[in-house]
């Protein structure tokens, strides 16, 4: 199974969870609430994908500015399943066949254009149901990146160093440590099934 998803990165994310605890009066208490402010407007939007006992590529997506500059599936297909993942496929199911690929329910993902690119390409996609609980290991994986960029001892400042900083953590990661949330899944997805699609201590 490889596992993929996307990432935004910024400049200033330096607190990473908070969690509060409040009795249940205090629901609108200043002291139990975190302002928010506008996040930087240096930032990246990454895209990645890991299986047991790899780390796929890391692929920091271009962006044009302006109206309709979101991914869309050309971009999709141009910057991450032709430029990247039909190779690191191709490589990875020679050693082991049969190998899956999870995407989230993005539409770019799912469109038309997109579902034709896997046809033609036989990459076999896990069923991924809208609005389901996120269980994806990467999203643990992006956490622990994260939590390495905001340990350097000189942040980036700009986009250029920031690009740099995140490459250099994806390739610090240890494999170990992708390895071990991978691990959990079954874990995990029996966790929520017992609680029927709530909240778990995942």
């Amino acid at each position: 199974m490889i596992w993929s998803d996307e990432c935004y990165v910024y400049l200033g994310d330096d607190h990473g969870r908070i969690y509060i605890t409040q009795s249940t009066d205090e629901e609108y208490n200043e002291e139990c609430l975190v302002p928010t402010f506008k996040q930087s407007s240096v930032h990246v939007m990454i895209w990645g994908c890991i299986m047991k006992g790899k780390k796929g590529p890391l692929v920091v997506l271009n962006y044009p500015g302006g109206k309709g500059s979101r991914m869309n599936s050309k971009r999709y297909q141009e910057q991450v399943l032709d430029s990247v993942l039909h190779q690191f496929y191709t490589r990875m199911n020679r050693y082991w066949p049969g190998t899956l690929f999870q995407q989230d329910g993005a539409p770019s993902h799912w469109s038309k254009l997109t579902q034709a690119w896997f046809w033609a390409a036989s990459i076999p996609l896990i069923d991924h149901p809208p609005s389901s609980p996120n269980l994806n290991p990467i999203e643990l994986v992006w956490h622990e990146l994260k939590k390495n960029l905001r340990a350097l001892p000189h942040p980036p400042t700009t986009v250029e160093q920031l690009i740099d900083a995140v490459q250099d953590a994806w390739e610090e990661l240890w494999i170990v440590g992708v390895d071990k949330h991978i691990n959990k899944m079954q874990e995990r997805v029996e966790a929520v099934l017992a609680a029927k699609g709530g909240h778990t201590r995942f």
